[in-house]
């Protein structure tokens, strides 16, 4: 009689699992989307296994499974967007609605439990946050032109360094580091690095250490009670945090110590302004979120998101000028037409070098700097499409798809900047809305227009002076890029060689300063 019963309680919990799974849409609901095969507990797991990168086999799933598909990441459901439809609808369409973050045990210590901007879920605070940094990134004075000052410091002293180091093999990634990093300290603590400065090589150190280690789909981020057994990439990521938020602590209370409320010379300054200013109107700093940590964590966002994506791309850019040198004669003859030898380039030229802007656009297409945009959160129930999504439901529009798909770009494996510009070739156009490098809707990426001043200052300014090359007897380098926070490249050398003409122009310099 016993095992009757019990047979009987199984029976039952079976039934109502089952229906409650199917009422919401996890299973079997025909306004579900197409879902891989999924196990209690690990959820899809068994069917991810792949040795290809997660972007590149989300598109690969996409032949199979369609356009939008579902699947389990344990107890998580997780939506995969690959086609450009869905993508303008939970961005754009619905894009307060999809503007949810998902909390997850590595981004929680990144970002002290979401008090940055790009991993902080959707709310009030969220939104506030974004409006004082957004409004503190053009608060410098005279805008566009005191930034591009700062940026055109940074590329003379990189194209300094680069000419003392011409016909040696060098990884430029240090350098390129070192000038976007000093960028966007001097907008976040007016102060910058010198090559070889401890506090810089403290920085390169924290923030590989924290590329490496988050969004990397950790199990721990899929299963969070992992994180109490000993775990390596847990106890590297705090380590790093433990180091970046040391420096941040420091400037900070340097910035708090010296503060006036007539002087606003940087992010800091922006953000203890706004928090002063709400206390002194008696609004709750509570309900703003302008505490120290959250005030710390925004420009540990802006810091870390600013350095990191910028540099990937301007090593992207000169991995690809390697393996294209016609591109990167056609890029040096438009500067030589247009702004030759005696000034260097600046942000009122991007109209006369359509081909550079072609080609930095073309970069960003073929080699996204972050091929899965950080994943959305629905945050009510909702559709995608004809599909049902339930509240909670993770969404991740993936940007690889989106940017090599052949019913959009023609080619779309070819690296041809020629397909940003008009028949003529003389203007830049947009050959199709599937285009998004960063981002869209609600959660855009805050840094979009410092990142474009910054890839075009630099790129101008080096292949104005240098040719880039490949050093002798060394193979081309690897176009698979290093999936992490952002699609790194892997690391090669490369030998910047003065062009023509420049070297006295060079001597000339040298002896006027000496």
């Amino acid at each position: 009689m016993a095992w009757f019963i019990c047979l009987c309680v199984f029976s039952a919990v079976i039934v109502a699992v089952f229906y409650l799974r199917k009422i919401h849409g996890f299973l079997g609901d025909d306004r579900a989307p197409p879902h891989l095969p999924s196990l209690p507990v690990i959820g899809s797991l068994l069917s991810l296994r792949s040795d290809s990168p997660p972007h590149i086999f989300f598109q690969q799933l996409q032949k199979k499974y369609g356009d939008i598909y579902s699947l389990m990441m344990g107890s998580h459901k997780v939506i995969i967007i690959n086609s450009l439809h869905h993508a303008k609808e939970v961005l754009l369409k619905k894009g307060k609605i999809f503007a949810g973050r998902p909390r997850t045990v590595t981004t929680d210590i990144l970002t002290r439990d979401g008090k940055d901007i790009a991993f902080a879920d959707y709310s009030a605070t969220w939104k506030f946050h974004r409006k004082i940094v957004h409004g503190a990134l053009c608060m410098f004075g005279e805008g566009i032109a005191s930034i591009e000052k700062i940026i055109c410091q940074e590329a003379s002293s990189m194209c300094e360094n680069l000419t003392n180091l011409q016909s040696s093999a060098v990884d430029l990634g240090p350098e390129l580091t070192r000038a976007v990093t000093n960028v966007v300290c001097t907008l976040c603590f007016s102060s910058s690095y010198k090559r070889g400065d401890p506090e810089f090589e403290a920085m390169l150190q924290y923030s590989q250490g924290i590329v490496d280690t988050v969004a990397k789909d950790s199990l721990v981020d899929i299963f969070p009670w992992l994180q109490l057994f000993p775990n390596e990439d847990l106890k590297m990521l705090r380590s790093c945090v433990s180091i970046r938020d040391k420096l941040l602590q420091k400037k900070y209370d340097e910035h708090k110590a010296d503060f006036s409320e007539n002087i606003q010379r940087d992010l800091p300054d922006a953000l203890l302004r706004a928090k002063y200013s709400s206390e002194n109107n008696n609004t709750s700093t509570q309900d703003v979120g302008l505490t120290d940590d959250h005030l710390l964590m925004t420009v540990g966002d802006i810091l870390g998101a600013g350095v990191e994506t910028t540099t990937t791309v301007l090593k992207w850019t000169v991995l690809y000028l390697l393996h294209n040198p016609q591109v990167q004669r056609k890029i040096q003859e438009e500067l030589d037409a247009k702004i030759g030898r005696d000034r260097h380039p600046e942000v009122s030229d991007k109209g006369n070098l359509p081909y550079l802007e072609a080609t930095i656009r073309e970069v960003l297409r073929i080699r996204p700097v972050s091929p899965l945009l950080i994943p959305h959160v629905a945050l009510s129930d909702a559709s995608i499409g004809e599909y049902f999504v339930q509240k909670g439901t993770r969404v991740i529009v993936n940007l690889w798809s989106l940017h090599h798909d052949g019913k959009e770009w023609k080619n779309p494996e070819l690296f041809n900047p020629e397909r940003f510009l008009d028949e003529e070739k003389k203007s830049l156009c947009y050959p199709s809305p599937s285009y998004l490098p960063f981002g869209a809707g609600v959660r855009v990426c805050l840094g979009e227009a410092l990142a474009k001043l910054e890839l075009f200052l630099f790129l101008s300014w080096i292949l104005q002076r240098f040719t880039l090359e490949v050093p002798a007897g060394q193979p081309l380098p690897e176009l698979q890029g290093k999936f992490g926070v952002v699609l790194q490249p892997q690391k090669y050398k490369v030998i910047a060689r003065l062009r023509t003409g420049w070297e006295k122009k060079v001597q000339s310099q040298e002896s006027k300063s000496g």
